[in-house]
């Protein structure tokens, strides 16, 4: 019995290989990251994961994946390394430790909104990196789950107890569509729904449920998919239908009297749009400086 003998620690080289591979899910790509070879990087893994006494990957020929305790070392891993780089740096550049977040949205509010924001951000501190993913809300939220990621920007409804949310903007939302198809087509009831066509993001209707959670009788005469609020939008331009689209979003064309409101007295339900990170982030204290940031600065 080797009692008082602490076990022995992974090695920072193993915990890097095992975090490049959990963010790539590739050990192909993986490898390169980190300047091994794919046969090294298997290797290197299988050590680990021998050492651990746990499968940190279930692999097969056409996919990797982690597994639970994969998905629970990933963030201790992460904050190890952060911790090990902050070491170097204390000793060799003591006032020059720069922070790099990773941060997802979606397609339309990253480039109307983050992408001005990062570069303004990034201008008044060099030594901040801001690197963006735009995906779509079930995607963006599984890469934040298994740490691809460290923060979100959303709206979409989401509560877990290992996850931090800092409101950034409240989201408000018109029921529209284009005025020429409303002169030939008018939607002045409930009961026109059924001579339009219900434009949203998905089959899930993301957008038009704050519409049909305050009027669920609603009947369309049938729903498109667009695949994102910008081609919503672009449809509804178009003459193709009508759909619920945030109001930053409408502001030019409602402006433009392009489009109209439809059934103005009923009141659409209101989101927020809020930075999302997992608890004990190691960049906790940055993503709340970049929440207060954003917070400054108006949607568009």
């Amino acid at each position: 019995m080797n009692h008082g003998v602490p076990p022995q620690l992974p090695s920072v080289e193993s915990l890097r290989c095992f975090v490049a591979a959990a963010q790539q899910l590739n050990f192909r790509r993986a490898a390169g990251e980190v300047g091994l070879t794919p046969t090294a990087m298997s290797e290197r893994i299988r050590a680990l994961e021998t050492e651990l006494g746990v499968v940190l990957f279930t692999r097969t020929t056409r996919r990797v994946e982690l597994t639970l305790e994969g998905r629970a070392l990933l963030p201790a891993a992460e904050r190890a390394l952060a911790g090990v780089q902050a070491c170097v740096l204390a000793v060799t550049k003591p006032n020059d430790l720069a922070v790099h977040l990773r941060v997802g949205t979606r397609f339309e509010l990253g480039l109307s909104w983050l992408v001005p924001a990062v570069i303004e951000l990034e201008r008044a501190h060099p030594r901040l990196q801001i690197d963006l993913y735009f995906g779509s809300g079930p995607d963006i939220l599984e890469r934040l789950e298994r740490g691809a990621i460290d923060a979100v920007v959303t709206s979409a409804p989401v509560a877990r107890a290992s996850w931090q949310a800092e409101v950034l903007h409240p989201e408000s939302y018109t029921f529209v569509g284009a005025a020429k198809l409303i002169h030939r087509r008018p939607f002045a009831a409930p009961r026109d729904a059924r001579d339009h066509v219900l434009l949203d993001v998905d089959e899930t209707l993301p957008l038009a449920r704050y519409l049909l959670s305050a009027v669920p009788a609603l009947e369309f005469g049938r729903t498109r998919s667009c695949g994102a609020g910008a081609a919503v939008l672009e449809r509804v331009l178009a003459e193709d239908g009508v759909a619920v689209l945030p109001n930053y979003m409408l502001a030019p064309a409602l402006k433009a009297r392009r489009v109209v409101r439809l059934l103005p007295r009923v009141k659409l339900l209101s989101d927020s749009f809020r930075l999302v990170h997992r608890r004990g982030n190691q960049h906790t204290e940055a993503l709340a400086d970049f929440a207060t940031f954003l917070r400054s600065r108006p949607l568009r």
